[in-house]
């Protein structure tokens, strides 16, 4: 009974040592919450966890443009929630806002106490499907506005038509880019507009012109006096019309091709570091200028609510108005980026387009004639397809403003204002794959010296996104001791030099509602504290005030990273004399040809439901102009100048029409000009 009783002793002894040597495992249950700053705004996600595991993922909060997102929003929870894993692939073409539900992800598990090393560890990898392959009449590489005005143009003409995208969603920039484009529009000028005192100067200023006169480069461009002769007939053509009205009275709006393409010309024509000169190629400036109007009404009769003719639309407003750097008020309205790509696409799919997206062209496939019979491509899995064409392959891959690093190669421009690391506006697919591609089977290539910065990007992200300002007429641009320093509707390029020569490169717009160009006396009389306006100021981006007392007080408030701390008195003055400027229709300072948006601050600073906002901003890259070479019927063309047959292209992809400077609002118009172009002859096959 003894030995008995020791054994048991003992096993109670060793069982009990045992339980004191074991952890207890407290499993988690809960929801958490986690933000973290995306391209619009701070994400904020909840995430369910039961028994340690994550079970569920919802938004709280996302400001993200639902378009661009849609894939990560679905894709990146669910492969959290499969694989138990911090890992995943981010979204192609929508990074900020990938790495942004990631991290906010990140932050839940951390407040929920889950072990994030492990979950980071456990990394999810795709598995590639077999080869595939495709055959198709047309292949559209580039899913945004010009690839799929090609698709559908190229169907619309009985072509079979296969779409591939780099990215996770349709659209490219045409997604992010404005609602403006730039097309000659007499009707409307005629029934909308009224000539201003300085657009009359300006075409008084036209005819004065000597084609003699050195600075138009006629010597080594003498291609475009002929357009300047054109313009001049124009000209003189509308005075004689309209004999005994007065600007800014009576005398309607003014327009016609030729001020279109000699404002390409101008605002292309431009010196390179090394002392060459780059200007538009003629030819490409006309087609672009002749064909916009037509391509506007195309866009209409697809459904992208673009009003032409009487009913057209200026500045996103009834009357007139200039996006920023395009040199005259020929800008017409159309729908959203949000909703014109989707609008496309089911377009493109209702005349029998297949589309796949997440498929990255890599080479395109030629024959022993020379001439492009498909291409190969990789899906995001890595899936290897071929694509065999009938017809042959329109290329509307984009520009490479999200290459850095492919800009500096290139540049002679902008020397020690651009490096590796400048931030960009665009989609982050723009890496110039179909640049790289068309070289590879002998493509020419041109002006890609040089690429366009946006002078009015956020300091922060690059993008043009947390700032506020009107129609170019009516910005008011300031440096840090806030007074004016150069005409604010010029050029792209002026503008992006002179700010970039600033402080830091940050300048700063003023704000205070918007008016109607066509009447530039009207004063402007703020804007009230929007959800828009808080959102900006809240997120630390624009500062806004009541009076300017108030607002000057709240530039001592870091924004977008700066606070300089603008004195009353200062924002008085520079405000008071701009003005003088407006009502007199002459600016002493910096010449700015139409200019408008002369600010009531007896009235705001009377009102409390009004104010001003203040945006800081920086120049960051936008658009490259060079790319391959086309004619007129968007063929690509070798490094012999002749047709490489079976290849068409369209958009930012291309060279040759902008130059050295793209114009505002001009963008838009070239890659729905030429992308049907494109489309149409790709469906010949001619």
């Amino acid at each position: 009974m003894k030995k008995i009783i020791t054994m048991l002793l003992c096993i109670c002894m060793i069982a009990t040592l045992v339980g004191c040597t074991q952890e207890t495992v407290t499993l988690i249950n809960g929801t958490f919450e986690g933000t973290a700053a995306g391209m619009q705004g701070p994400i904020t996600v909840s995430i369910t966890v039961e028994d340690s595991k994550i079970t569920d993922i919802e938004f709280v909060e996302n400001p993200e443009t639902e378009t661009v997102v849609a894939v990560a929003v679905e894709r990146i929870p669910t492969q959290v929630i499969e694989n138990q894993s911090l890992s995943v692939d981010i979204v192609t073409g929508a990074t900020i806002s990938s790495y942004a539900i990631i991290n906010a992800i990140t932050k839940a598990a951390e407040a929920a106490g889950l072990d994030i090393d492990a979950l980071k560890a456990n990394k999810v990898v795709a598995t590639p499907k077999d080869p595939q392959t495709w055959d198709t009449d047309v292949l559209v590489m580039g899913g945004g506005g010009a690839g799929l005005a090609a698709a559908i143009n190229a169907a619309e003409e009985g072509a079979k038509v296969i779409l591939i995208e780099k990215g996770s969603v349709l659209g490219g920039n045409t997604m992010m880019a404005g609602a403006a484009y730039n097309a000659v529009d007499p009707e409307a000028q005629n029934s909308k507009m009224i000539l201003s005192k300085s657009q009359k100067d300006a075409l008084d200023g036209y005819l004065a012109l000597d084609p003699a006169d050195p600075k138009l480069k006629f010597d080594i461009y003498p291609e475009w006096e002929e357009v300047l002769t054109e313009l001049k007939e124009d000209i003189n053509e509308f005075f004689a019309e309209n004999r005994g009205k007065e600007a800014g009275v009576d005398m309607p709006g003014f327009d016609s091709v030729a001020l279109h393409m000699w404002h390409v010309y101008t605002g292309g024509l431009r010196e390179l570091a090394d002392g060459d000169w780059i200007a538009p190629r003629i030819e490409l400036a006309r087609k672009f200028a002749a064909d916009a109007l037509d391509a506007f009404a195309w866009m209409g009769e697809v459904g992208l609510e673009a009003s032409y003719g009487a009913d057209a639309q200026y500045g996103g407003h009834p009357g007139t108005g200039t996006v920023l750097g395009a040199m005259w008020p020929r800008t017409h309205s159309f729908m959203s980026g949000a909703e014109r790509i989707p609008q496309l696409e089911k377009v493109a799919r209702e005349n029998g387009v297949e589309i796949y997206t997440e498929t990255r062209g890599t080479e395109l496939l030629v024959d022993a004639s020379g001439r492009v019979v498909g291409a190969k491509a990789e899906q995001i899995d890595g899936t290897q397809i071929t694509i065999n064409t009938t017809k042959g392959v329109v290329l509307a891959t984009g520009g490479y403003s999200a290459n850095a690093a492919m800009v500096k190669s290139y540049d002679k421009y902008w020397g020690d204002d651009l490096s590796d690391r400048t931030l960009s506006t665009n989609m982050g697919t723009n890496k110039g794959d179909g640049i790289i591609m068309a070289q590879e089977i002998g493509a020419d290539i041109t002006g890609m010296e040089v690429a366009q910065m946006m002078p009015s990007s956020s300091p922060v992200k690059g993008t043009m996104t947390d700032g506020i300002w009107a129609d170019a007429a009516e910005q008011l641009w300031i440096d840090s001791n806030g007074k004016r320093f150069v005409n604010e509707y010029a050029e792209r390029d002026v503008l992006a030099k002179a700010s970039l020569a600033l402080e830091n490169g940050i300048f700063y717009i003023i704000y205070a509602g918007r008016g109607d160009v066509g009447k530039p006396e009207e004063l402007l009389k703020g804007t009230d504290y929007n959800p828009r306006v808080a959102g900006m100021v809240e997120g630390g981006h624009v500062w806004y005030g009541k009076t300017l007392a108030e607002l000057a007080e709240a530039t001592k408030t870091p924004a977008a990273g700066v606070a300089p701390g603008f004195s009353e008195e200062q924002l008085r003055a520079t405000i008071e004399k701009y003005n003088s400027y407006v009502a007199a229709q002459r600016d002493d300072d910096f010449g700015k040809d139409v200019i408008a948006g002369a600010i009531n601050l007896d009235y705001i600073d009377a009102n409390d439901d009004v104010g001003i906002v203040i945006s800081p901003r920086k120049a960051s890259l936008h658009h490259t102009m060079g790319g391959v070479v086309i004619d007129t019927e968007a063929r690509v063309i070798n490094k012999d100048g002749n047709v490489i047959p079976g290849l068409w292209a369209a958009g930012e992809v291309t060279g040759g029409i902008h130059a050295g400077n793209r114009l505002g609002g001009n963008a838009i118009t070239d890659i729905f000009v030429f992308g049907r172009i494109a489309g149409i002859n790709a469906a010949t096959g001619k």
